[in-house]
């Protein structure tokens, strides 16, 4: 263990610090305002945000994440842990602050014998997928291969093999943890089991992770890709149906926005209505075919790209910067067919440059996890649903968000929960949603006793008191 001595905030005028000293302190680089390097080291994914933050960190081990923390301890000044950089709410980056960016941070260690891996926090899930896929495992993850693993993994996981193998926090088997008082902890489910229980699901509020042990999975060949449908609303209904009513194996996220003008869309049915399904089948690709059979039937295809993959290919042609959006999330009990004609008419109806509306289908290996075995607390929920309304005049911020937040009212079933890591603007309510009833009891009494003084508060945040 590193010894440390920040137990408490020990306000320290920054104004006596200087950025050269400061520097011989770390392994890796110290940036600030005005060093060539500091304004793309602080951009962030999501569009939008422009936050300058007083220095960045960008650590090369654990020891530069200790004293990062330490730091911030010192200053009293706001922390903002970066993996990946794609939080909605950009709380990779402060303003005026200390920004941890943790993207030097790539160690991978993979055990191909106990089916075991050790990853450091600044790997993407793409890079790491690549890593695992060319000995033949993986471990499920999100959606897309840009996130880096660090918010991905404390906040769920959700994505191409969740019905089959769960959350990506459903496959965590360890976590080496820099707690607000500057130590260094090995969580698991008898090393500060509390800890572990926060960390599958309440995000960055108890620590910064800077390596994560998965359980890997046998996942190669496969069969996934792209299936496009006109978004009618019997389409989008019988879409949702027959992905609850396919096997385990088929995990599938439903986008139903207008097409965009790529060059294999026949040109009548672009800016019209579509619905883009991307399909993983994590089975063999000839039983894959056969369960894609239904979805294929529901209308004519207007693009069919699902076939025989080796799975990391489903992280390919990815964008490293993301749109400016409003957002809401929200889990739906059901897609029926008034429902899917609810979601069809606003998107028809309204004058966004885009809008689109992500639904994917829960349960599964998910499902089958108690709903108190980790901080995710929505096993329960059946179909995760994504509104969004593009927009790029800042001024359009409330006008765009006022849609969604209505479109959202009018599609509202009996869930109120909430994704935490699909969650944009950072407010008690949208936190309590998230982390319902129990699972915020015990997370705040967690956080009192590992980050008493809200060190890391930059995130959904779940104050000590």
């Amino acid at each position: 263990m590193i010894e440390t001595k920040c137990s408490r905030i020990r306000e320290v005028d920054i104004a006596t610090l200087k950025i050269s000293d400061l520097r011989k302190q770390y392994t890796g680089r110290v940036l600030a305002q005005g060093d060539p390097e500091y304004d793309v080291a602080r951009r962030v994914f999501s569009g939008g945000i422009d936050r300058h933050p007083w220095l960045i960190i960008q650590a090369a081990n654990t020891a530069d994440v200790v004293r990062a923390v330490e730091l911030a301890c010192d200053t009293g000044l706001e922390l903002a842990v970066r993996s990946g950089g794609h939080s909605s709410a950009g709380f990779g980056v402060t303003e005026g602050g200390i920004e941890l960016d943790l993207r030097n941070m790539k160690g991978i260690e993979i055990d191909a014998g106990s089916q075991t891996a050790w990853v450091e926090s600044g790997t993407t899930a793409g890079e790491f997928t690549r890593a695992a896929g060319a000995q033949g495992f993986a471990v499920p993850f999100g959606d897309t291969g840009t996130v880096g693993i660090g918010g991905l993994s404390t906040g769920g996981g959700i994505g191409y093999l969740v019905r089959k193998y769960g959350l990506a926090i459903d496959n965590l088997l360890a976590a080496e943890v820099v707690t607000a008082d500057g130590s260094v902890l090995h969580a698991d489910a008898e090393t500060h089991p509390d800890l572990f229980w926060a960390l599958r699901g309440g995000g960055g509020n108890f620590g910064v992770v800077t390596r994560f042990q998965f359980r890997l999975h046998e996942v190669d060949n496969v069969y996934g890709g792209m299936l496009m449908l006109p978004a009618l609303a019997e389409v989008v209904q019988a879409f949702i149906s027959e992905a609850q009513a396919a096997p385990e194996e088929l995990s599938t996220i439903a986008n139903i926005l207008p097409a965009p003008p790529l060059p294999f869309i026949p040109p009548e049915f672009k800016g019209r209505l579509v619905l883009i399904g991307m399909m993983m089948y994590a089975g063999s690709p000839e039983k894959g075919e056969e369960v894609l059979k239904p979805f294929r039937n529901i209308a004519k295809p207007i693009a069919d790209m699902v076939k025989p993959i080796h799975y990391p290919e489903i992280y390919q042609g990815e964008t490293e910067m993301g749109p400016t959006v409003a957002a809401h999330t929200m889990f739906l009990d059901h897609v029926d067919l008034d429902t899917a004609r609810t979601i069809v008419d606003h998107l028809q109806e309204y004058n966004a440059p885009m809008k689109a509306v992500q639904l994917r289908v829960l349960g599964g290996a998910m499902g089958r996890v108690d709903n108190d075995a980790t901080a995710f607390a929505h096993r329960n929920s059946r179909i995760l649903a994504n509104l969004v309304a593009f927009y790029n005049d800042p001024a359009e911020k409330e006008a765009r968000q006022l849609w969604v937040d209505e479109f959202a009212k009018s599609i509202h079933q009996n869930d109120d929960g909430a994704y935490v890591a699909f969650l944009g603007e950072a407010n008690e309510k949208d936190a309590r949603r998230a982390y319902p009833g129990d699972t915020w009891n015990k997370l705040q009494e967690i956080k009192r006793k590992y980050d008493p003084d809200n060190i890391f508060r930059l995130n959904f945040n779940i104050p000590p008191m």
